[in-house]
């Protein structure tokens, strides 16, 4: 944890953000205790992969080229083995793997689609890209909750869960 906090500054606090929503989305998707304990370690883990990926690429203030963006990728593979390895992580591994999968099957690392992409990993993809719209970055300001809840909705279907995005939206609108 402090090695990826050492490594992440620009997203200092996106995981404990991630671990509110986490909590929230639980509560509201009336998941178990188990599951629910599990998405909030996966909001604090989901990207321990970046640790095996460069300084350079990962600090990098504009666009990735092709061949960056291919070696950001390999984060959740890279998370995936590392979390497997261990015992207090192990039970995420596949969650932390899936992450970054698409509904509509255009996602990475396995190209998963709809419900065979597992269900935290669906609910993580939805809050972790709305942290991430919301929050400032050295290179651009964040934007507004509306603005990042509408991006969510129009990938509703193809990027995301869209069962999950109404959820995620009923507690985003309720909590105004």
């Amino acid at each position: 944890m402090v090695m990826l906090a050492e490594r992440d500054v620009i997203s200092q606090g996106h995981g404990i953000r991630l671990q509110n929503y986490a909590k929230l989305m639980a509560d509201k998707l009336q998941l178990t205790p188990q599951e629910k304990s599990e998405l909030i370690l996966l909001a604090s883990f989901h990207d321990i992969g970046k640790i095996g990926v460069s300084n350079t690429i990962l600090f990098k203030p504009g666009m990735l080229t092709k061949k960056e963006s291919r070696e950001m990728r390999k984060h959740c593979e890279i998370g995936f083995r590392i979390a497997s390895t261990s015992p207090d992580l192990a039970h995420i591994a596949r969650y932390i793997l899936h992450h970054h999968e698409w509904w509509n099957g255009q996602g990475y690392p396995l190209k998963l689609k709809g419900e065979k992409i597992p269900l935290l990993s669906r609910i993580l993809a939805i809050i972790d890209a709305y942290d991430a719209m919301t929050s400032d970055r050295p290179y651009r300001q964040g934007m507004t909750s509306q603005q990042a809840l509408q991006i969510i909705r129009n990938a509703s279907g193809t990027q995301f869960d869209p069962n999950l995005v109404i959820k995620f939206a009923e507690y985003l609108e309720n909590s105004d």
